[in-house]
């Protein structure tokens, strides 16, 4: 009998640790090889500032676990407070979706080391990145010689050099625009859209728009983008 009411427990117990596993929609896990003492804070976008949405407070173990609803894809932060300014090399963009997600990175090198798992959106919004970088990078060495240019007077060169970064917009607006066409199906999609080439031509908007799944055009991104080129066009046909 003692036996029986021992293994009910157990069978309870187990129980509740699943349903108590399951409260919430969202569970980011990670580790910041090196912190052994500080505050972590997921941020969110609101109203064009980022707010907290959670605290997560540090000591002597860089484990850390957060977990809340998340109601629609959507890109958060992870903030280190080193007790500065809030700089990029304090904050982790991911872009967190339903289900698990692990944040890897270290203290030294909070932004350079992260290795983000668990996100389809993430994944593919890496993939985004690592193209676009290639565009920034050229675009950098531009405005280098742009400036020598400008510097030595040389008026033609500074003409050409920026013809090339015209050119260099363009390839970077065009490669954006055909990745958010074939991920109609991601809300990476929408959100690349806002965020990178929110001022291409509307011909160009109303085919990511067309793109897009039912789902997609349903979530947070999607809503955003379709209220937006609502709103262009409105202001465009007066």
């Amino acid at each position: 009998m003692r036996k029986s009411i021992l293994a009910l427990f157990s069978i309870l117990l187990l129980i509740g640790c699943s349903e108590k596993e399951s409260s919430k929609n969202f569970v980011l896990t990670g580790n910041i090889k090196g912190l052994k003492n500080g505050t972590l804070y997921i941020q969110r976008v609101k109203d064009t500032t980022l707010v907290a949405i959670d605290t997560i407070k540090i000591s002597g173990d860089s484990h850390f676990t957060s977990e809340f609803d998340l109601q629609s894809p959507e890109m958060l932060y992870l903030f280190l407070d080193r007790g500065v300014t809030n700089s990029l090399d304090n904050n982790i963009p991911f872009f967190a979706e339903k289900g698990k997600m692990n944040i890897e990175t270290s203290l030294d090198f909070f932004t350079a080391d992260v290795k983000i798992t668990g996100s389809k959106n993430q994944e593919l919004y890496d993939e985004y990145n690592k193209v676009v970088s290639r565009f920034v990078d050229q675009d950098l060495d531009l405005i280098e010689k742009k400036y020598n240019a400008i510097i030595a007077k040389k008026t033609e060169e500074v003409n050409k050099i920026e013809e090339q970064q015209k050119a260099v917009l363009k390839r970077k607006y065009l490669y954006t625009t055909n990745f958010a066409v074939n991920h109609g199906d991601y809300e990476v999609a929408p959100y690349v859209a806002l965020a990178e080439i929110y001022d291409i031509n509307l011909k160009f908007m109303d085919t990511i728009q067309k793109s897009m799944t039912p789902k997609v055009s349903k979530s947070l991104y999607g809503k955003k983008l379709n209220d937006f080129i609502a709103a262009r066009k409105k202001e465009e046909n007066k």
